[in-house]
């Protein structure tokens, strides 16, 4: 089920699974500065660096955005000293004042500014269009049959020039359903192209819509009992979208009205409590052990206690036990909490080689249903698993807190006051 709970000041967004919290998004009128992924601009090269292999890019926001060279687009046949043996560099490539389309990959976080590609792709409902590529691809997340039945499809429909690549959400659409969305994104691609030869000076070509409306175009199929809005023109204005590319799912969209229920949408479906404790630096787990999630500027730290779980065979399997549990609760809590970058998980210590393996598999299970993308290593013979999940946005704790006045977020204050 997806919740969304309308404040004067912000948009929440809460996933559910059951009646289990696993996924929430925040957005701000003040985020048109610093949540753009998605957008797509008209930029201008501010500076090329070619010891960094990079450029910085005056997109139209405060910080200038990052274009790294694996993100340009080239023809080698523009290229005047471009070998067929070696990839240009970078200055040959850009030059400062240049004016280029390009797309924001990852949002400004802290002093860095947005990541850029030239690979610009538009996404719809059942496909993503990559203008002017050979790009091709359907999701490995459905079955073989049906992948053999979108390809027959896809080959139909494909654009001439474009590439397309088959969203998971495609499962069950008709030949009709991928058509018209096709279409669509190839309108939406030529207004972009028209628009990106008007000028010089840096634009936004193309907005990603509401965060509601993209949450909704990412997630909502049939598994989803329904959506739940409690502010009307939302309401209606996400109820349009989903009849207009989904119809048969238009039903499932309702709008809660907060002068009717005697609850809040949010208390009303669990969503508060479970955000509070999301928040928090402990998570119990069902048996009684615990985990403790540290941030620092590097990394983040999850450190796996039995606490109260004392088992009742030996120490070997409730250790595994608990750690098995564990592996399952740090999936969800990296979820939820939109924990990014690189993570040390500290499990307790497993003798048997074949549970560590175990409980390796099981995050890697419980990490699959995570769309973030993610890389797991083996559990080390200390008990660590090192890993990393692509940081698109700063994570939940970032998006509702503000960093401390007094101690500038180190959580001390000093006693001598000349120091």
């Amino acid at each position: 089920m997806i919740c969304v709970h309308v404040r004067p000041e912000m948009t929440q967004i809460a996933l559910l699974e059951g009646r289990t919290l696993v996924e929430h998004y925040i957005s701000r009128a003040a985020d048109d500065a610093t949540q753009i992924d998605g957008n797509i601009y008209r930029g201008r090269v501010q500076n090329v660096l070619p010891g960094m292999e990079a450029a910085f890019i005056d997109i139209g926001t405060p910080k200038n955005a990052v274009l790294y060279h694996g993100d340009v687009r080239y023809d080698t046949d523009d290229i005047e000293s471009g070998t067929a043996k070696g990839q240009p560099r970078i200055e040959q490539l850009l030059r400062s004042g240049q004016t280029i389309l390009c797309q924001v990959t990852k949002n400004p976080i802290g002093a860095k500014g947005a990541r850029l590609t030239q690979e610009v792709s538009l996404p719809g409902r059942f496909v993503v269009l990559v203008p002017n590529s050979t790009a091709y691809g359907i999701s490995k997340r459905l079955d073989d049959s049906e992948r053999k039945r979108l390809r027959r499809i896809v080959d139909a429909v494909r654009p001439a020039g474009h590439g397309l690549i088959v969203r998971t959400a495609a499962a069950g659409a008709s030949a009709e359903e991928l058509g018209n969305d096709v279409e669509r994104l190839v309108a939406q691609w030529e207004t972009i192209a028209a628009q990106a030869t008007k000028g010089q000076g840096a634009a936004l070509l193309y907005r990603e819509p509401d965060i509601t409306v993209r949450v909704i175009r990412e997630e909502l199929n049939r598994e989803y009992r329904g959506v739940v809005i409690d502010d009307l023109a939302l309401y209606e204005q996400v109820r349009d979208y989903v009849g207009a590319v989904n119809p048969e799912l238009a039903d499932r969209v309702e709008y809660f009205d907060p002068e009717v229920e005697a609850l809040p949408v949010f208390e009303r479906y669990h969503v508060h409590e479970q955000l509070h404790k999301a928040l928090d630096r402990k998570v119990y787990l069902p048996s009684g052990g615990s985990l403790v999630i540290d941030r620092t500027e590097a990394l983040t730290v999850i450190d796996v206690n039995t606490g109260k779980n004392v088992g009742t065979t030996n120490l070997e399997e409730t250790v595994y036990r608990n750690n098995l549990e564990a592996a399952e609760e740090v999936a969800r809590q990296l979820r939820l909490r939109d924990i990014g970058g690189i993570i040390v998980i500290d499990f307790i210590d497993m003798e048997i080689r074949e549970n560590r393996d175990k409980v390796g598999s099981a995050l890697r299970s419980a990490l699959a249903r995570d769309k973030t993308r993610t890389q797991v290593f083996d559990i080390s013979e200390l008990g660590l698993v090192e890993m990393t999940r692509k940081r698109v946005s700063e994570g939940l704790i970032e998006s509702m807190s503000t960093t401390c006045e007094v101690c500038g977020g180190r959580g001390i204050v000093f006693d001598d006051p000349e120091l």
